[in-house]
């Protein structure tokens, strides 16, 4: 009968970090095989950990190859899921034991890496954004795992909100049922991925990542089950207009529409056609605002450990 140590496989800088108490950012893998395309997704990852790294803590990217979930990948497993691209099975909670069994490679979505991370003792998570609910979901009941996994798993996910493709309003109240904390960082707003602002309030909001890494702190003495959302707005400089992104994106919607995508294939298949519609500048905002957010998920997981932020 196998356990756990049969299918978690750590890393060896990443369990010497963990075993010493080390700051460590979990990161997901779904970016890499269905966010971008390659090149571009490689380079994106790797610029990802390089960022964690000069903030003081080490990253582990989660994605599952051979019937193993490994927290940690090398550079050659990264540039493979980069190629492999949409042939790898985006991996949430319902599939991850159907991924291992068929030893098949499997990208890690929010959900999946909150679980794999969990797993592995790994606190803190930067992505780009949450999943979340899908506009119409009134009628097709279409809302991501990843909002039931805050309410079951203790991690903290750093994110510039939930993708402009859903609904926020409804991702909020979803977020707000199920007692996850949504954390402004440096704003009362949610932003809204491409763009800083959404027009939906926050109730709450840090200034400083130890702050962050005190709440989450006693989230955890006190004995809360689940996780956090850290929304932290793309930085000024790399966020798009309003008006441009939102008509790419009624656009796109409009298309999937049409052509009946549904499911997982929603989100790759909307942000390729946003991707395309911007020229490309979707693409650039997006590995902005993950870069971003893999500093400030760093600089909190320091501050959890108790060390001084770099840079």
């Amino acid at each position: 009968m196998k356990d756990l140590k049969d299918y978690l496989v750590i890393a060896p800088e990443v369990s010497r970090a963990l075993e010493e108490g080390l700051p460590v950012v979990a990161l997901e893998s779904t970016i890499i095989s269905h966010g971008m395309p390659y090149p571009d997704n490689v380079k994106t990852a790797l610029a990802v950990e390089g960022e964690v790294r000069a903030r003081g803590a080490v990253p582990a990217t989660i994605a599952l190859f051979d019937g193993e979930i490994r927290v940690g990948l090398t550079g050659d497993e990264i540039d493979r899921l980069g190629r492999e691209g949409l042939s790898v099975t985006k991996t949430s909670r319902r599939d991850m034991p159907f991924v291992l069994a068929r030893k098949v490679t499997g990208a890690t979505t929010v959900a999946g890496t909150m679980i794999a991370a969990s797993l592995a003792g790994i606190r803190f998570f930067a992505t780009g954004g949450i999943g979340g609910v899908h506009r119409g979901a009134e009628e097709t009941m279409d809302i991501s795992a990843d909002l039931v996994e805050f309410q079951k798993t203790a991690v903290a996910v750093v994110c510039s909100g939930a993708k402009s493709i859903l609904d926020i309003g409804l991702t909020l109240e979803h977020l707000e049922t199920g007692g996850v904390p949504v954390i402004g960082y440096g704003t009362d707003e949610m932003p809204a991925f491409y763009t800083r602002e959404s027009g939906f309030p926050l109730v709450l909001r840090a200034d400083d990542p130890e702050t962050v890494a005190g709440a989450f702190r006693i989230s955890q003495t006190l004995g809360f089950p689940g996780g956090m959302v850290i929304a932290n707005p793309i930085p000024q400089e790399s966020a798009m207009d309003h008006a441009v992104i939102t008509a790419a994106i009624e656009e796109a919607l409009k298309e999937a529409a049409e052509e009946g995508i549904s499911g997982k294939e929603v989100t790759p298949f909307l942000l390729d056609k946003v991707a395309t519609r911007t020229g490309g500048d979707s693409l650039k905002s997006n590995i902005a605002l993950v870069l971003n957010n893999a500093r400030l998920a760093a600089d909190i997981a320091v501050a959890y450990a108790g060390r001084k932020a770099l840079g």
